[in-house]
Order: structure tokens, then sequence, then C-alpha cells
């Protein structure tokens, strides 16, 4: 055969991707399955499991088609994952036990607001660096037990997306995490990196149906010959992370400061803030972003990196709302052109809270609110302020980094679907005031997870090596002045207040 190549496994919220890459960091070959959302009730969001490990059966096949018939083997499987969402799951019989929920689902809020009363957020916020909020895995895994129908037994798996997938891919054999995707359950201790005893109780969890805690770069497994026809059997299972950790470590955010967000379902702002966990931030949270300890080739000081990170819930779901809600778009490529067609909103601003307000803002009850509505307001001017909207979250986010002295701000690094949209990225260089950068391969959250395995499996041999993979695509400079920016997001904060708490009883 010829060079080995590396998968990337990204079972994302909207679809499972691979993604087969060279050791230049270069795609060879990519397939993309996108998955059913199930919303039974209002704010319920669920997948169904089955339908993940198949859809990785089928773009896994589709991959592993491809490469061998451009005469390359593959080396390596990274997996990376919506991180917050939930699959529990019989590990006797393989069966999943109810519907994953998914980390956009609110149905917790209210025992969120209850554990808040009773004063548990001090602890939380200590021990995890998350606040009390329905995104995080502990209530959903905690109404899974109390109300979705799941017994508890020495056959009981709680796991993320992650977890679940490199189970079926090993055969049952590796029943595995990483760090990036524990420190999103609201159940680990992120500065003594283990399961917190205390957080489990609180939450009602059985710590012996959590999956053992591994480095995000290191082999956990094999493939199984089940998977044989998808894959092939015995290729190393050797990278985990969560998505947003993946798509950092695949922007080459290596170093402590710098920052990317990912414009996908929601977008999501990190800053590498180095080995040390980080103290509580306001708005923002705190975790793992990898774990490379015992990798060859990364210095020890290297090896642990953390995360400040701000999680907007709508970005892309809001331009899927304009789509499917509201038919102002037939395709969601459609939006760019369309809000590009207007010189600007026409007053109009559009605040997207359909699941409440992520950070740094953590208000479950806010709801999605239009204003400034005129007789000029069209379908173009909606787009475009739709656009706006997910540059104005962002620059929330940036600007509470930058006050807290945890980011330098000197670039921003940019990927995901929506990241395609040059206009969405111009009035994101205009509200940050620096640079916006996007790389030639934009799905980094699959790269990061290749990287990942690549790293274990000595493809790449040191960060310098990996980092040397990233190149720009399109850089983008502020085109207007910082009054004019200023003047536009305090019309967008006076705009959000109106969406603040609607919902509240």
């Amino acid at each position: 055969m010829g060079m080995g190549v590396i998968v990337g496994l990204d079972a994302g919220t909207t679809g499972v991707r691979a993604m087969a890459v060279d050791e230049g960091g270069v795609p060879v070959a990519m397939a993309y399955r996108r998955l059913a959302q199930h919303l039974p009730r209002p704010g319920w969001v669920e997948h169904d499991p089955n339908e993940i490990w198949g859809s990785v059966e089928t773009v896994l096949g589709m991959v592993g088609a491809e490469v061998v018939g451009l005469g390359h083997a593959v080396a390596a499987i990274g997996v990376t994952n919506q991180r917050e969402t939930v699959v529990a799951w019989d590990r006797r019989s393989g069966d999943p036990l109810c519907p994953a929920i998914v980390w956009s689902d609110r149905r917790t809020a209210p025992r969120c607001v209850e554990l808040e009363e009773k004063g548990h957020l001090p602890l939380v916020r200590g021990l995890t660096g998350l606040v009390l909020d329905p995104y995080f895995s502990a209530t959903k895994m905690e109404w899974m037990l109390r109300s979705g129908g799941v017994s508890r037994g020495p056959d009981l798996a709680l796991g993320t997306v992650d977890s679940w997938v490199v189970w079926k891919l090993t055969g049952g054999t590796a029943f595995v995490t990483d760090a990036s995707n524990a420190s999103r359950t609201m159940l680990f201790d992120i500065g003594q990196l283990t399961w917190s005893a205390e957080l489990c109780g609180l939450f009602g969890v059985p710590m012996g149906a959590l999956a053992e805690v591994r480095p995000s770069a290191g082999r956990v497994g094999v493939t199984a010959p089940s998977v044989a026809g998808a894959i092939g059997a015995g290729i190393p299972v050797s990278g985990m992370a969560g998505d947003q950790a993946a798509a950092l470590f695949g922007q080459a955010c290596h170093e402590p400061g710098m920052v990317k967000c990912t414009y996908g379902t929601g977008a999501f702002v990190l800053a590498n803030v180095g080995p040390l966990a980080p103290p509580p931030v306001e708005g923002l949270l705190g975790s793992v972003a990898w774990d490379l300890s015992g990798v060859a080739g990364v210095p020890l000081g290297d090896g642990l990196a953390y995360a400040l990170e701000g999680s907007i819930f709508s970005a892309g779901s809001a331009i899927d709302w304009l789509r499917d809600g509201l038919g102002v778009l037939a395709e969601t490529p459609e939006v760019g052109p369309l809000a590009a067609s207007v010189p600007d909103s026409g007053g109009l601003v559009v605040i997207p809270a359909l699941n409440g307000l992520g950070a740094p803002w953590w208000d479950p009850e806010a709801r999605g609110v239009l204003v400034g509505v005129t007789t000029g307001t069209g379908r173009a001017q909606l787009a475009r302020a739709t656009l706006e909207a997910i540059a104005f979250q962002v620059r929330d986010v940036l600007d509470v980094m930058s006050t807290a002295g945890n980011a330098r701000l000197a670039c921003l690094r940019v990927d995901g679907g929506v990241s395609v949209v040059n206009l969405l990225l111009q009035i994101q260089a205009d509200q940050a005031g620096i640079p916006v950068a996007r790389p030639r391969v934009t799905e980094t959250t699959a790269l990061g997870a290749a990287q990942l395995a690549g790293l274990a499996e000595a493809v790449w041999s040191s960060l310098g090596e990996v980092a040397a993979c990233w190149t720009p695509d399109l850089e983008l400079s502020p085109r207007i002045s910082r009054a004019a920016a200023d003047s536009r997001q305090a019309t967008w904060l006076a705009a959000l207040e109106r969406a603040r708490g609607w919902a509240k009883e």
C-alpha cells in the first residue's frame, strides 16, 4: 500500500463526518451523513444512538473505500464528538436504553434552577469550571435515571458520544473518554483530572457507569472484526477530544492566548490558557482542552492545556431557522448573497435565543426577538441581521475574554460550516477589531481528531510538525472604526435586554 493516512471521525450534532488526511494535514477523502433531529416536545432535542453508529459505519465505509482506491492504508482513527450529549446503553447487550439527550436540550432547566437556589453553584463552579445549566451532561444523566426509564446496574454505561462510538468501534472492549469530554459533564474535577465523587453523589450518577478517562492522544484499542466491512479490523483508535477542543487543536492554537471560533450549529469561542486550570471568569467556562501526557515528542509542560470558552447556542441553527422555520431561504448557501444584497439590516436586530442564551449571559429563559421591524424589512434585511447577530454574540464573548486577560486577541482563527460566509467574517472582523483568519481546511474538528491520533502513532513527531499543517485561506481586517462598531454593539445589547428572562414563570 502507499502512505498511511489518518481518519478523523466527527460525530457531530447535525451529522457524522469522516475525513482522511495525509501527513501534511491535507484531506484526501471525506464523507458526510446527516443525522435526524428528534424534537418530541418544545425544548427537547434527541438523537437515535443506533442512527449515530449506523452513520459512523456508513461514512467510514465510504472513506475507507476511497482511501484504498487511492492506494493508501489507514494508519489510525481519531474520534471527536458533540461533547455534552449523553448516551445510555447496556454494556452486555450493546443496546441503547433510551434516546440520546442532545447538548441543546433544555428539559432539565428547572432542575438547574433548583440546584442553584439550594446553593450548589459554588461547588459546581469551583470543581468543574462550568455553570449550572441544562447544556451539560450531569442533569441529563440524572433525568435518564429518574424519568427516562434507565435502570442502574453493573452493565449500565452513561457516556458522551465519543464513548459510545469508541465502544462500538472496538467491539465493546474500550469504555473510555478523554478529559476534554469528561470536563463537560459537570461531574469531572478539572483540577484533579478525576471524576468527582461529591458531584456524582449530588446528581445521583453511579461512578461505575462512567467511562475511564484516558489521554486525548494515545491508543485505546483497535477496530473490531465487526467493523471490518466499514474500515478494516485492527486499525488503532488513538485520538479522542470533544469537538471544540479538537477544533482548537486543528487550528494549531497550541500556545497560551491563541483563540479560535467554530461556527457550526452554535458558535464556540475557545482560548488556550495553558497548563493550569483557569480561575472562574464570570460568563465563561473553563475546561480541559487536551491531555497529551505520555506522547513522545511533546514536552511535559506542553502536554496539558486548558481552555476558556464561550459557548453560543445559536449560529448555524439560526440560519437553519430562516430556511426551515420561516422559508426565507430555499437553501442554506443563499444566506450570504442575500445578506450582501443590502448595505445594512435597515435597523433590524435579531436576538436568536432559540434555545435560551449561552455565554456570557447564561439565560435559559431568554427567547428569540426581532427588534426594529419596519415596512422596509424584508428577506435580505432579516438574513443580514441574523449574520450580524452571530458576530455580535461572538464579540460579547471576546470582550469578556479580553477583559479577563486570558486571550491575546491578535487574530481570531475561524472554522466550521458557517465560516464559508465571507460577509459574516467581515462583520466579525469589524466587531472584534482584529483580523479574522480562515484556514484552507475548515473542517478543523475532524482534522484535530486526526492530528491527535497521528501524534499518538508518530505520524507527526512534535506539536511543531502539527502546527506546520495550518495554512491560511482568507484573512480579513476591520473596515469600520471602533466607534462605529461600538455603536452597533450597543444597539445589539439594548435589543438583547428585551429577550432576557422572557420565558420565566
